[in-house]
Protein backbone atom coordinates (compact mmCIF):
# COMPACT_ATOMS: atom_id res chain seq x y z
CA UNK A 1 0.00 0.00 0.00
CA UNK A 2 2.64 2.35 0.97
CA UNK A 3 4.22 1.71 -2.22
CA UNK A 4 1.88 2.29 -4.33
CA UNK A 5 0.80 5.99 -2.70
CA UNK A 6 4.68 6.54 -3.56
CA UNK A 7 4.24 5.29 -6.62
CA UNK A 8 1.06 8.14 -7.70
CA UNK A 9 2.75 10.73 -5.71
CA UNK A 10 6.01 10.13 -7.64
CA UNK A 11 3.20 10.04 -10.69
CA UNK A 12 1.90 13.72 -9.74
CA UNK A 13 5.27 15.25 -9.09
CA UNK A 14 6.64 14.33 -12.56
CA UNK A 15 3.58 15.21 -14.70
CA UNK A 16 3.74 18.74 -12.97
CA UNK A 17 7.93 18.89 -14.28
CA UNK A 18 6.46 17.92 -17.60
CA UNK A 19 3.67 20.96 -17.77
CA UNK A 20 6.68 23.20 -16.20
CA UNK A 21 9.38 22.50 -18.75
CA UNK A 22 7.54 21.55 -21.74
CA UNK A 23 4.13 23.45 -22.63
CA UNK A 24 0.96 23.05 -21.17
CA UNK A 25 -1.10 19.52 -22.10
CA UNK A 26 -4.96 19.20 -21.75
CA UNK A 27 -5.74 15.90 -20.02
CA UNK A 28 -8.79 14.57 -21.04
CA UNK A 29 -10.72 11.48 -20.12
CA UNK A 30 -13.87 9.39 -19.93
CA UNK A 31 -14.59 6.27 -18.14
CA UNK A 32 -16.57 3.26 -18.89
CA UNK A 33 -17.48 0.79 -16.53
CA UNK A 34 -18.65 -2.40 -16.93
CA UNK A 35 -20.88 -3.94 -13.63
CA UNK A 36 -22.30 -7.29 -13.12
CA UNK A 37 -26.16 -7.39 -12.11
CA UNK A 38 -26.94 -9.87 -9.24
CA UNK A 39 -30.25 -11.02 -10.69
CA UNK A 40 -30.90 -14.66 -9.95
CA UNK A 41 -30.41 -15.54 -13.70
CA UNK A 42 -28.71 -14.83 -16.54
CA UNK A 43 -29.82 -11.80 -18.87
CA UNK A 44 -31.49 -14.00 -22.03
CA UNK A 45 -32.19 -17.92 -20.38
CA UNK A 46 -32.76 -19.18 -17.30
CA UNK A 47 -29.75 -20.22 -16.20
CA UNK A 48 -28.55 -19.43 -12.83
CA UNK A 49 -26.53 -16.26 -12.45
CA UNK A 50 -22.94 -17.24 -10.93
CA UNK A 51 -20.59 -16.16 -12.74
CA UNK A 52 -17.70 -16.67 -9.81
CA UNK A 53 -17.10 -20.07 -7.40
CA UNK A 54 -19.12 -22.44 -9.20
CA UNK A 55 -17.20 -25.22 -11.51
CA UNK A 56 -16.25 -24.34 -14.80
CA UNK A 57 -19.16 -24.56 -17.53
CA UNK A 58 -22.05 -25.89 -15.21
CA UNK A 59 -24.37 -22.78 -15.33
CA UNK A 60 -24.48 -22.86 -19.37
CA UNK A 61 -27.95 -23.94 -21.31
CA UNK A 62 -28.35 -24.16 -25.50
CA UNK A 63 -29.30 -19.90 -24.99
CA UNK A 64 -26.24 -19.15 -23.31
CA UNK A 65 -24.22 -21.65 -25.58
CA UNK A 66 -25.85 -20.23 -28.79
CA UNK A 67 -27.09 -23.73 -29.78
CA UNK A 68 -28.87 -23.21 -33.60
CA UNK A 69 -32.49 -22.67 -33.27
CA UNK A 70 -32.76 -21.56 -29.27
CA UNK A 71 -34.32 -17.85 -28.78
CA UNK A 72 -33.61 -15.14 -26.07
CA UNK A 73 -35.87 -13.88 -23.62
CA UNK A 74 -34.65 -10.33 -22.05
CA UNK A 75 -34.79 -10.42 -18.40
CA UNK A 76 -37.01 -8.18 -16.91
CA UNK A 77 -35.77 -7.66 -13.36
CA UNK A 78 -32.36 -6.56 -15.30
CA UNK A 79 -33.89 -3.84 -16.89
CA UNK A 80 -35.46 -3.01 -13.82
CA UNK A 81 -32.36 -2.56 -11.85
CA UNK A 82 -30.51 -0.41 -14.57
CA UNK A 83 -33.81 1.59 -14.35
CA UNK A 84 -33.45 2.18 -11.05
CA UNK A 85 -29.91 3.27 -11.13
CA UNK A 86 -30.96 5.76 -14.06
CA UNK A 87 -33.59 7.05 -11.39
CA UNK A 88 -30.98 7.28 -8.34
CA UNK A 89 -28.31 9.63 -10.99
CA UNK A 90 -30.97 11.38 -12.48
CA UNK A 91 -30.72 10.33 -15.93
CA UNK A 92 -33.50 10.26 -18.60
CA UNK A 93 -34.96 7.03 -18.65
CA UNK A 94 -35.51 6.17 -22.42
CA UNK A 95 -39.75 5.61 -23.57
CA UNK A 96 -38.87 3.50 -26.24
CA UNK A 97 -35.48 0.82 -26.30
CA UNK A 98 -34.11 -1.96 -28.20
CA UNK A 99 -31.55 -4.34 -28.18
CA UNK A 100 -29.02 -5.23 -30.67
CA UNK A 101 -26.15 -7.58 -31.97
CA UNK A 102 -22.47 -5.89 -31.63
CA UNK A 103 -20.85 -8.34 -34.25
CA UNK A 104 -17.25 -9.64 -33.16
CA UNK A 105 -15.49 -12.99 -32.81
CA UNK A 106 -13.51 -14.02 -30.10
CA UNK A 107 -13.08 -17.39 -28.44
CA UNK A 108 -15.37 -16.40 -25.51
CA UNK A 109 -17.89 -14.79 -27.18
CA UNK A 110 -20.33 -17.86 -28.65
CA UNK A 111 -22.40 -16.50 -31.03
CA UNK A 112 -19.86 -14.39 -32.84
CA UNK A 113 -21.80 -11.38 -31.64
CA UNK A 114 -22.92 -9.69 -28.10
CA UNK A 115 -26.44 -8.95 -27.35
CA UNK A 116 -25.91 -4.97 -26.73
CA UNK A 117 -28.20 -1.97 -27.10
CA UNK A 118 -26.52 0.66 -29.38
CA UNK A 119 -28.64 3.33 -30.86
CA UNK A 120 -31.41 3.43 -27.98
CA UNK A 121 -30.07 2.53 -24.60
CA UNK A 122 -32.08 2.64 -21.90
CA UNK A 123 -30.30 5.82 -20.44
CA UNK A 124 -29.03 8.74 -21.02
CA UNK A 125 -27.44 12.06 -19.43
CA UNK A 126 -27.14 12.02 -15.46
CA UNK A 127 -24.91 13.04 -13.36
CA UNK A 128 -22.45 11.26 -10.56
CA UNK A 129 -20.07 12.71 -8.07
CA UNK A 130 -19.70 16.01 -10.17
CA UNK A 131 -19.33 14.07 -13.50
CA UNK A 132 -21.49 14.42 -16.33
CA UNK A 133 -22.94 10.72 -17.70
CA UNK A 134 -23.45 10.00 -21.44
CA UNK A 135 -25.47 6.86 -21.61
CA UNK A 136 -26.07 3.53 -19.45
CA UNK A 137 -27.18 0.56 -21.23
CA UNK A 138 -27.73 -3.30 -20.69
CA UNK A 139 -26.00 -6.05 -22.46
CA UNK A 140 -24.83 -9.73 -21.87
CA UNK A 141 -21.25 -10.30 -20.79
CA UNK A 142 -18.86 -12.41 -22.16
CA UNK A 143 -17.29 -15.37 -20.90
CA UNK A 144 -13.94 -16.15 -19.42
CA UNK A 145 -10.81 -17.35 -21.06
CA UNK A 146 -7.80 -18.59 -19.08
CA UNK A 147 -4.47 -19.03 -20.01
CA UNK A 148 -2.94 -20.31 -17.19
CA UNK A 149 -4.29 -23.40 -16.92
CA UNK A 150 -1.29 -25.74 -19.35
CA UNK A 151 0.08 -25.42 -22.73
CA UNK A 152 -3.50 -24.39 -24.13
CA UNK A 153 -6.47 -21.93 -23.03
CA UNK A 154 -9.21 -22.98 -21.67
CA UNK A 155 -13.05 -20.99 -21.92
CA UNK A 156 -15.58 -21.15 -18.62
CA UNK A 157 -18.94 -20.17 -20.38
CA UNK A 158 -20.61 -19.61 -17.15
CA UNK A 159 -20.61 -15.59 -17.08
CA UNK A 160 -20.95 -16.03 -20.91
CA UNK A 161 -25.01 -14.21 -21.06
CA UNK A 162 -24.79 -12.56 -17.31
CA UNK A 163 -26.77 -9.57 -17.08
CA UNK A 164 -24.23 -6.35 -17.52
CA UNK A 165 -24.67 -2.88 -16.88
CA UNK A 166 -22.11 -0.38 -19.09
CA UNK A 167 -21.94 2.79 -18.34
CA UNK A 168 -20.36 5.80 -20.31
CA UNK A 169 -19.38 9.32 -18.96
CA UNK A 170 -18.69 12.41 -20.66
CA UNK A 171 -15.19 13.12 -21.66
CA UNK A 172 -15.60 15.47 -18.83
CA UNK A 173 -12.48 13.79 -16.10
CA UNK A 174 -8.92 15.91 -16.06
CA UNK A 175 -6.92 14.10 -13.55
CA UNK A 176 -6.61 10.51 -12.13
CA UNK A 177 -8.03 11.50 -8.77
CA UNK A 178 -10.83 12.62 -9.97
CA UNK A 179 -11.42 9.08 -12.26
CA UNK A 180 -10.46 7.38 -9.20
CA UNK A 181 -13.30 9.06 -6.94
CA UNK A 182 -16.04 8.82 -9.29
CA UNK A 183 -15.31 4.73 -9.90
CA UNK A 184 -15.11 4.41 -5.72
CA UNK A 185 -18.60 6.58 -5.59
CA UNK A 186 -20.42 4.11 -8.54
CA UNK A 187 -18.81 1.31 -6.45
CA UNK A 188 -20.91 2.62 -3.80
CA UNK A 189 -23.97 3.59 -5.14
CA UNK A 190 -24.20 0.19 -7.13
CA UNK A 191 -23.64 -1.78 -3.75
CA UNK A 192 -26.23 0.26 -1.80
CA UNK A 193 -29.17 0.01 -4.71
CA UNK A 194 -28.31 -3.80 -4.23
CA UNK A 195 -28.16 -4.11 -8.04
CA UNK A 196 -24.28 -5.17 -8.21
CA UNK A 197 -21.73 -6.24 -5.56
CA UNK A 198 -19.00 -4.89 -8.02
CA UNK A 199 -16.56 -6.43 -6.23
CA UNK A 200 -13.69 -5.32 -8.61
CA UNK A 201 -11.10 -8.34 -8.21
CA UNK A 202 -13.61 -10.88 -9.02
CA UNK A 203 -14.53 -8.65 -12.03
CA UNK A 204 -17.99 -8.02 -11.01
CA UNK A 205 -17.28 -4.06 -11.90
CA UNK A 206 -14.51 -3.53 -14.81
CA UNK A 207 -13.28 0.40 -15.47
CA UNK A 208 -11.59 1.30 -18.68
CA UNK A 209 -10.13 4.63 -19.15
CA UNK A 210 -10.08 6.40 -22.65
CA UNK A 211 -7.41 9.05 -22.14
CA UNK A 212 -6.07 11.48 -24.27
CA UNK A 213 -3.39 14.85 -24.20
CA UNK A 214 -3.83 17.84 -26.03
CA UNK A 215 -1.72 21.02 -26.99
CA UNK A 216 -5.10 22.91 -27.97
CA UNK A 217 -7.14 23.67 -25.13
CA UNK A 218 -10.11 23.65 -27.34
CA UNK A 219 -9.34 20.24 -28.75
CA UNK A 220 -9.24 16.95 -27.88
CA UNK A 221 -6.07 14.78 -28.26
CA UNK A 222 -6.06 11.36 -29.70
CA UNK A 223 -7.97 9.01 -27.78
CA UNK A 224 -6.37 5.75 -26.33
CA UNK A 225 -8.41 3.03 -24.31
CA UNK A 226 -6.86 1.52 -21.06
CA UNK A 227 -8.95 -1.96 -20.65
CA UNK A 228 -9.94 -3.84 -18.01
CA UNK A 229 -8.73 -1.92 -14.83
CA UNK A 230 -9.61 -4.33 -11.82
CA UNK A 231 -9.23 -2.31 -8.73
CA UNK A 232 -9.07 2.00 -7.96
CA UNK A 233 -5.48 1.85 -7.29
CA UNK A 234 -5.06 0.53 -11.07
CA UNK A 235 -7.46 2.79 -12.04
CA UNK A 236 -5.41 6.04 -10.82
CA UNK A 237 -2.21 4.68 -11.92
CA UNK A 238 -2.94 3.64 -15.48
CA UNK A 239 -4.14 7.33 -15.76
CA UNK A 240 -1.24 8.57 -14.61
CA UNK A 241 1.17 6.72 -17.11
CA UNK A 242 -0.86 6.96 -19.82
CA UNK A 243 -0.91 10.89 -19.30
CA UNK A 244 3.06 10.98 -18.80
CA UNK A 245 3.29 8.38 -21.70
CA UNK A 246 1.53 10.52 -24.71
CA UNK A 247 2.94 14.12 -23.26
CA UNK A 248 6.28 12.66 -23.35
CA UNK A 249 5.79 11.06 -27.11
CA UNK A 250 4.64 13.83 -28.64
CA UNK A 251 7.50 16.10 -27.01
CA UNK A 252 9.59 13.79 -29.18
CA UNK A 253 7.92 13.83 -31.56
CA UNK A 254 6.23 11.55 -31.71
CA UNK A 255 2.41 10.62 -32.79
CA UNK A 256 -0.35 9.23 -30.68
CA UNK A 257 -1.86 6.29 -32.32
CA UNK A 258 -5.90 5.24 -31.52
CA UNK A 259 -5.12 1.97 -30.01
CA UNK A 260 -6.35 -0.16 -26.83
CA UNK A 261 -3.89 -0.70 -24.24
CA UNK A 262 -3.44 -2.84 -21.31
CA UNK A 263 -2.32 -2.61 -17.51
CA UNK A 264 0.46 -4.48 -16.54
CA UNK A 265 0.18 -3.98 -12.78
CA UNK A 266 3.53 -5.44 -11.88
CA UNK A 267 5.81 -3.09 -13.81
CA UNK A 268 3.59 0.03 -13.52
CA UNK A 269 2.86 1.05 -17.43
CA UNK A 270 0.82 -0.20 -20.14
CA UNK A 271 0.82 -2.17 -23.19
CA UNK A 272 -0.28 -1.80 -26.70
CA UNK A 273 -2.92 -4.42 -27.48
CA UNK A 274 -4.87 -3.86 -30.77
CA UNK A 275 -6.18 -0.91 -32.89
CA UNK A 276 -9.12 0.34 -31.79
CA UNK A 277 -12.12 -0.56 -33.08
CA UNK A 278 -15.38 1.65 -33.69
CA UNK A 279 -18.56 1.48 -33.96
CA UNK A 280 -18.66 0.70 -37.61
CA UNK A 281 -16.18 -2.31 -36.97
CA UNK A 282 -18.69 -4.27 -35.00
CA UNK A 283 -21.84 -3.42 -37.77
CA UNK A 284 -24.61 -2.87 -35.03
CA UNK A 285 -27.99 -3.73 -36.15
CA UNK A 286 -31.20 -4.54 -33.69
CA UNK A 287 -31.57 -8.29 -32.92
CA UNK A 288 -34.98 -9.58 -34.62
CA UNK A 289 -35.39 -12.09 -32.21
CA UNK A 290 -36.03 -9.88 -29.08
CA UNK A 291 -39.26 -7.16 -29.16
CA UNK A 292 -38.60 -3.77 -29.36
CA UNK A 293 -39.22 -2.22 -25.83
CA UNK A 294 -42.18 0.78 -25.01
CA UNK A 295 -40.19 0.97 -21.73
CA UNK A 296 -43.15 3.82 -20.45
CA UNK A 297 -45.97 0.85 -21.08
CA UNK A 298 -44.90 -1.33 -18.67
CA UNK A 299 -46.06 -0.78 -14.87
CA UNK A 300 -42.95 -1.98 -13.42
CA UNK A 301 -41.30 0.53 -15.03
CA UNK A 302 -42.82 3.30 -13.80
CA UNK A 303 -41.13 6.32 -11.78
CA UNK A 304 -43.28 5.51 -8.51
CA UNK A 305 -42.15 1.81 -8.45
CA UNK A 306 -39.05 2.10 -9.00
CA UNK A 307 -38.83 5.12 -6.13
CA UNK A 308 -40.08 2.34 -3.91
CA UNK A 309 -36.97 0.22 -4.54
CA UNK A 310 -34.27 3.41 -4.24
CA UNK A 311 -32.96 3.22 -0.82
CA UNK A 312 -31.49 6.15 0.83
CA UNK A 313 -28.67 7.03 -1.48
CA UNK A 314 -25.18 7.64 0.10
CA UNK A 315 -24.93 11.72 -0.55
CA UNK A 316 -28.15 11.99 1.60
CA UNK A 317 -26.85 9.59 4.38
CA UNK A 318 -23.84 11.93 3.99
CA UNK A 319 -26.02 15.03 4.50
CA UNK A 320 -28.44 13.11 7.46
CA UNK A 321 -25.32 12.43 9.45
CA UNK A 322 -23.72 15.91 8.71
CA UNK A 323 -26.72 16.67 10.44
CA UNK A 324 -26.65 15.10 13.56
CA UNK A 325 -23.09 16.24 14.03
CA UNK A 326 -20.92 12.91 13.30
CA UNK A 327 -17.54 13.70 12.55
CA UNK A 328 -16.74 13.35 8.29
CA UNK A 329 -14.54 10.39 9.13
CA UNK A 330 -17.43 8.15 11.13
CA UNK A 331 -19.93 9.69 8.50
CA UNK A 332 -17.61 7.96 5.34
CA UNK A 333 -17.07 4.73 7.35
CA UNK A 334 -20.84 4.59 8.06
CA UNK A 335 -21.84 5.50 4.17
CA UNK A 336 -19.25 2.97 2.70
CA UNK A 337 -19.31 0.21 5.00
CA UNK A 338 -23.54 -0.95 3.93
CA UNK A 339 -23.52 -3.22 7.09
CA UNK A 340 -22.51 -0.97 9.82
CA UNK A 341 -24.70 1.21 8.56
CA UNK A 342 -27.95 -0.77 8.19
CA UNK A 343 -27.30 -2.00 11.74
CA UNK A 344 -27.43 1.56 12.99
CA UNK A 345 -30.52 2.27 11.07
CA UNK A 346 -31.71 -0.97 13.18
CA UNK A 347 -30.89 0.11 16.64
CA UNK A 348 -32.58 3.11 16.20
CA UNK A 349 -35.81 1.07 15.25
CA UNK A 350 -35.08 -1.28 18.32
CA UNK A 351 -35.39 1.84 20.49
CA UNK A 352 -37.27 4.91 18.86
CA UNK A 353 -36.86 7.06 21.93
CA UNK A 354 -33.37 7.01 21.99
CA UNK A 355 -33.37 8.64 18.55
CA UNK A 356 -32.07 11.64 20.37
CA UNK A 357 -28.60 13.59 18.88
CA UNK A 358 -26.51 12.08 21.87
CA UNK A 359 -27.90 8.65 21.68
CA UNK A 360 -26.89 8.44 17.63
CA UNK A 361 -23.68 9.98 18.45
CA UNK A 362 -22.26 7.80 21.15
CA UNK A 363 -24.12 4.30 19.02
CA UNK A 364 -22.14 5.65 15.72
CA UNK A 365 -18.85 6.07 17.78
CA UNK A 366 -18.73 2.42 19.17
CA UNK A 367 -19.88 1.28 15.53
CA UNK A 368 -17.20 2.68 14.04
CA UNK A 369 -14.50 1.96 16.43
CA UNK A 370 -15.30 -1.17 18.68
CA UNK A 371 -17.62 -3.08 17.11
CA UNK A 372 -15.41 -2.59 13.68
CA UNK A 373 -12.79 -3.53 15.41
CA UNK A 374 -14.26 -6.80 16.78
CA UNK A 375 -15.56 -8.03 13.44
CA UNK A 376 -12.29 -7.04 11.80
CA UNK A 377 -10.74 -9.37 13.62
CA UNK A 378 -12.45 -12.03 11.80
CA UNK A 379 -14.07 -13.98 15.19
CA UNK A 380 -17.16 -12.34 15.34
CA UNK A 381 -19.93 -11.41 13.06
CA UNK A 382 -22.19 -8.48 13.25
CA UNK A 383 -25.18 -10.65 12.17
CA UNK A 384 -24.75 -12.38 15.79
CA UNK A 385 -25.32 -8.80 17.33
CA UNK A 386 -28.75 -8.11 18.48
CA UNK A 387 -29.71 -4.17 17.66
CA UNK A 388 -31.56 -3.88 20.89
CA UNK A 389 -28.91 -4.99 23.06
CA UNK A 390 -26.97 -2.80 21.38
CA UNK A 391 -29.06 -0.17 22.34
CA UNK A 392 -29.85 -1.15 25.50
CA UNK A 393 -25.94 -0.78 25.85
CA UNK A 394 -25.23 2.37 24.65
CA UNK A 395 -28.70 3.65 26.71
CA UNK A 396 -26.86 1.98 30.33
CA UNK A 397 -23.45 4.30 29.19
CA UNK A 398 -25.72 7.88 28.64
CA UNK A 399 -27.69 6.75 31.95
CA UNK A 400 -24.34 6.35 34.04
CA UNK A 401 -25.04 2.66 34.53
CA UNK A 402 -22.22 1.20 33.65
CA UNK A 403 -18.90 3.63 32.38
CA UNK A 404 -16.63 2.86 29.42
CA UNK A 405 -14.62 0.79 30.40
CA UNK A 406 -17.54 -2.41 31.47
CA UNK A 407 -19.37 -1.29 28.20
CA UNK A 408 -16.21 -2.26 26.27
CA UNK A 409 -16.19 -5.45 28.23
CA UNK A 410 -20.06 -6.18 27.66
CA UNK A 411 -19.96 -5.32 24.33
CA UNK A 412 -17.64 -8.26 23.40
CA UNK A 413 -19.84 -10.45 24.94
CA UNK A 414 -23.10 -9.61 23.40
CA UNK A 415 -21.96 -11.48 19.95
CA UNK A 416 -24.01 -14.45 19.79
CA UNK A 417 -25.82 -14.25 23.02
CA UNK A 418 -29.66 -13.59 23.99
CA UNK A 419 -28.76 -11.79 27.17
CA UNK A 420 -29.35 -8.23 27.60
CA UNK A 421 -26.51 -6.53 28.53
CA UNK A 422 -28.36 -5.35 31.78
CA UNK A 423 -28.40 -8.95 32.67
CA UNK A 424 -24.92 -9.58 32.55
CA UNK A 425 -23.76 -6.66 34.27
CA UNK A 426 -25.83 -7.56 36.96
CA UNK A 427 -24.54 -11.43 36.93
CA UNK A 428 -20.85 -10.01 37.20
CA UNK A 429 -21.92 -7.00 39.72
CA UNK A 430 -21.07 -4.64 36.77
CA UNK A 431 -23.36 -1.83 37.54
CA UNK A 432 -22.12 1.11 38.45
CA UNK A 433 -21.80 2.06 41.83
CA UNK A 434 -23.17 5.92 42.61
CA UNK A 435 -24.72 5.78 46.13
CA UNK A 436 -21.64 7.31 48.13
CA UNK A 437 -22.87 5.05 51.20
CA UNK A 438 -22.21 1.97 49.01
CA UNK A 439 -18.72 3.16 48.75
CA UNK A 440 -18.20 3.60 52.02
CA UNK A 441 -16.60 0.87 53.34
CA UNK A 442 -14.19 0.68 50.21
CA UNK A 443 -12.84 4.00 51.36
CA UNK A 444 -12.32 2.88 54.40
CA UNK A 445 -10.29 0.10 52.93
CA UNK A 446 -8.05 2.65 50.54
CA UNK A 447 -7.49 5.19 53.24
CA UNK A 448 -6.33 2.30 55.80
CA UNK A 449 -3.94 0.24 52.87
CA UNK A 450 -2.79 3.57 51.87
CA UNK A 451 -1.42 5.78 54.76
CA UNK A 452 1.44 7.48 53.37
CA UNK A 453 -0.48 8.82 49.94
CA UNK A 454 -3.12 9.82 52.86
CA UNK A 455 -0.68 11.64 54.69
CA UNK A 456 0.88 13.27 51.73
CA UNK A 457 -2.89 14.85 50.52
CA UNK A 458 -3.02 15.93 53.78
CA UNK A 459 0.04 17.64 53.73
CA UNK A 460 -1.08 19.47 50.49
CA UNK A 461 -0.42 17.83 48.23
CA UNK A 462 -3.27 17.28 45.62
CA UNK A 463 -2.51 15.25 43.12
CA UNK A 464 -2.04 12.34 45.36
CA UNK A 465 -6.44 12.35 45.26
CA UNK A 466 -5.92 11.01 41.97
CA UNK A 467 -3.90 7.55 42.94
CA UNK A 468 -6.56 6.96 45.43
CA UNK A 469 -9.39 7.17 42.86
CA UNK A 470 -7.75 4.69 40.96
CA UNK A 471 -7.20 2.33 43.95
CA UNK A 472 -11.13 2.53 44.47
CA UNK A 473 -11.67 1.71 40.69
CA UNK A 474 -9.56 -0.90 40.91
CA UNK A 475 -11.03 -2.25 44.08
CA UNK A 476 -14.88 -1.73 42.49
CA UNK A 477 -13.46 -3.75 39.37
CA UNK A 478 -14.41 -0.12 37.56
CA UNK A 479 -18.11 -0.44 38.60
CA UNK A 480 -17.56 2.95 40.68
CA UNK A 481 -18.78 6.39 39.35
CA UNK A 482 -15.35 7.90 39.39
CA UNK A 483 -16.80 11.44 40.38
CA UNK A 484 -18.95 10.16 43.18
CA UNK A 485 -16.05 8.17 43.95
CA UNK A 486 -13.86 11.47 44.37
CA UNK A 487 -16.19 13.21 46.30
CA UNK A 488 -16.29 10.58 48.75
CA UNK A 489 -12.78 10.80 48.89
CA UNK A 490 -12.62 14.26 49.55
CA UNK A 491 -15.25 14.37 52.51
CA UNK A 492 -13.32 11.20 54.19
CA UNK A 493 -10.38 12.80 54.52
CA UNK A 494 -11.49 16.18 55.55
Amino acid sequence: MFLGVVRRTIGHILLCLLNLFFMSYKTTIGLEVHAELNTESKMFCGCKNEPHGSKPNTNICPVCMAHPGTLPVANQKAIEMVLMFGQAVGAKIATYSEFDRKNYFYPDIPKAYQISQYAYPFLSGGELNGVALTRVHLEEDTARSQHDKGEGSLVDFNRAGVPLMELVTEPVINDAKTAGDFARELQLILRTLGISKANMEKGEMRVEANISVSEDETKFGTKVEVKNLNSFKSVEAAILYEVERQIELLESGGEVKQETRGWDENRGRTFSQRSKETAKDYRYFPDPDLPKMQVDEYGAFSKSRLAEKIPILPSKKRELYKNLGLPSDQIEILVTQLELDKFLTRVLSAVSKNNNSDFIKLAANYLTSDVLALIAGGDKKLADLSPKNFAELIEMLLSKKINSRVAKDLLSDLFGTDKTPLALAEERNLLQVSDPAALKPIIEEILAENEGPVQEYKNGKNTVLKFLVGQGMKKTRGTANPAILEDALKEALK
